[in-house]
């Protein structure tokens, strides 16, 4: 079996074509690919199409931290397909509203559980569903519905992936995941939506059959090539549970 883990992220994502669709897991910080953005704001791709949940990793990532934002300010971003496209505070600025605002980028605006419909679709092979949410609005015009039971619905369709950016907690050498907690978000979605997942791992990987099989949230069949997260330079943002969870601490202690 040819083996899926890659030397560096760098190797990971050095393939990835000009016009790519790809899709970054994350909930704001929680489960965010953050290494693997900026291996791909080196490597340079252009004319991507970004699918998110949303464009920045909300409000306790450092400003200098790599979000999607280091990609549009690179001008390798054509389009973003998110469920947010202003910020969460008024105090907060974002890259994606400049950029939208002189036309120098497209948007698509999802609901948040279409986004995630849609791509559950894409990997169940479904090609397309009806949903009732956005009818009636601005999202909906001119769009396909029909009524179900006396309920309108609008017609949705899947969306694939060629690559998804994930993040995970523990990997065994087949590419068996264990996500930590809510990195259960947008993460196994986008790997079953794509053609080639990639994957930044926490700990370190471990033999196939050491994760029990009731603890695997995503098979390894979704899962085509692996990083391990390395120890983070000094002053740079956290990269292990035990960093991020003295984050989480004294945020609740607030």
């Amino acid at each position: 079996m040819k083996s899926k883990l890659f030397a560096s992220f760098a190797e990971a994502v050095g393939d990835i074509p000009d016009g790519s669709v790809i899709g970054f897991g994350g909930f704001a910080v929680v489960g965010m690919p953050i290494n693997l953005y900026k291996a791909l704001a080196e490597q340079g791709a252009k004319g991507l199409t970004c699918v998110s949940n949303g464009t920045r990793g909300g409000a306790t990532l450092p400003g200098d931290g790599p979000d999607m934002g280091w990609l549009i300010t690179n001008g390798q971003v054509e389009k973003v397909i998110c469920s947010f496209t202003a910020p969460t505070r008024a105090s907060q600025k974002l890259v994606f509203t400049e950029y939208y605002e002189k036309g120098l980028i497209d948007a698509e605006l999802v609901p948040q559980g279409t986004l995630a419909e849609r791509l559950r679709a894409a990997g169940a092979g479904i090609p397309a569903f009806y949903t009732p949410a956005a009818v009636g609005t601005e999202l909906a015009e001119g769009r396909e519905t029909r009524i179900f039971n006396g309920r309108e619905y609008l017609l949705e369709e899947a969306l694939p992936l060629d690559y998804a950016f994930i993040r995970a907690q523990q990997a065994d050498s087949f590419g068996n995941l264990r996500f930590r907690r809510s990195q259960r978000n947008f993460n196994p979605l986008m790997a079953m939506a794509a053609k080639v997942t990639i994957v930044e791992v926490e700990e370190d990987i471990l033999p196939l059959g050491a994760i029990d099989p009731d603890d695997v949230h995503l098979p390894g069949i979704y899962v085509q090539r692996m990083v391990k997260v390395p120890l983070p330079p000094e002053g740079w943002w956290p990269q292990r549970p035990a960093e991020v969870a003295k984050l989480e601490a004294a945020r609740d202690a607030r």
